[in-house]
């Protein structure tokens, strides 16, 4: 706004000394309600009527959508607030949709790092978060296990906050290393996509575990390793085809054909009640192999095939443990 002594006015000289001290008043009305500073200092009045009410609008607006981050936040996204929120939903799944049995479990250490090497099963990760509660329920002391997602799984919108939250992390060798040296369980599935991509037909055998991945990082980590068996996941969501022509336009690998889904529409995405079980095996330590033994290739590919064969030991074991798929032997 220019200066009022600018203005030619006609009038007497009080006349002109009123309108200018009109507006330096105005000047100063408007300077005092548009340049406020946005937090007022400790102790100052707080705004009265409908300048207390815009104050709170603003201040609403300043934060629409927001939240305050949770103390019990971890740094690599773990909210052990959404955790308590759910485990009374992971009760009821490991207690009586499931009705998970566990064997083996006093075979994991007291405490990490350590890594769980399981056979893996379905597009959702429904047996790393049955894992994990398996393990956390066993001992109060022990930390909940971390687990690898996918990337096609991680990448789809929503996803990964929300995945992250119950333990959840990218898969890939950066993120594991970070768990361990952070002490952690950290639950991998060698199989990746081939395992949860398996058709009905050919549930509960295990496909080729990569290069040799898990066991390089044992090693250099210095980390024992636990196997791990589960039966009853391949069958919660039996997969009787795999459509791919669907899938590209979605951005998934493959889209599923169920005795559920499409067929029952939205319905058709809850898994069956089937019964699980899962056994987790002796660890396996390599501490008395050379130094560069993450090195060796041929060491690698045969300490892979010795862990793909006592896991699928673990599974043959639960197969033999059940009467059907919804029920065990006795």
């Amino acid at each position: 706004m220019s200066d009022d002594r600018s203005l030619v006015l006609p009038g007497s000289e009080p006349e002109l000394l009123a309108v200018r001290e009109a507006l330096a008043d105005l000047r100063h009305e408007i300077r005092a309600r548009f340049h406020r500073e946005p937090s007022q200092p400790p102790g100052a009045a707080a705004p009265a009527g409908l300048d207390r009410t815009l104050s709170q609008l603003r201040q609403r607006f300043a934060t629409l959508g927001m939240r305050e981050r949770s103390g019990a936040i971890d740094e690599f996204g773990m909210d052990e607030g959404t955790l308590q929120t759910l485990r009374p939903v992971f009760d009821f799944l490991f207690d009586r949709y499931w009705r998970v049995d566990v064997d083996g479990i006093a075979h994991l250490p007291k405490r990490g790092p350590c890594l769980l090497v399981a056979n893996h099963s379905g597009l959702l990760p429904y047996d790393a978060l049955m894992i994990a509660h398996a393990v956390e329920r066993a001992s109060a002391g022990r930390e909940r296990p971390r687990f690898a997602v996918a990337d096609w799984l991680i990448s789809l919108p929503f996803m990964q906050p929300q995945l992250a939250k119950l333990g959840g992390v990218r898969t890939c060798r950066e993120n594991v290393e970070r768990l361990l040296a952070a002490d952690r369980f950290v639950a991998v599935f060698p199989e990746g996509a081939k395992g949860a991509a398996k058709v009905y037909r050919d549930r509960y055998r295990l496909q080729r575990f990569g290069r040799g991945g898990v066991i390089r990082i044992a090693l250099e980590s210095g980390v024992p390793l636990v196997p791990i068996g589960v039966v009853g996941a391949e069958e919660a969501h039996p997969i009787l085809f795999k459509a791919t022509a669907p899938a590209r336009a979605l951005g998934l690998p493959f889209v599923p054909v169920t005795p559920t889904f499409p067929w029952l529409g939205p319905l058709g995405v809850l898994p069956l009640p089937t019964q699980w079980l899962i056994r987790f095996g002796e660890p396996l330590a390599y501490d008395g192999l050379p130094p560069d033994a993450a090195r060796d290739e041929l060491l690698l590919s045969r300490l892979t095939e010795e862990l793909r064969g006592r896991i699928q030991s673990l599974i043959d074991a639960g197969l033999r443990a059940r009467d059907s798929i919804w029920s065990l032997r006795g």
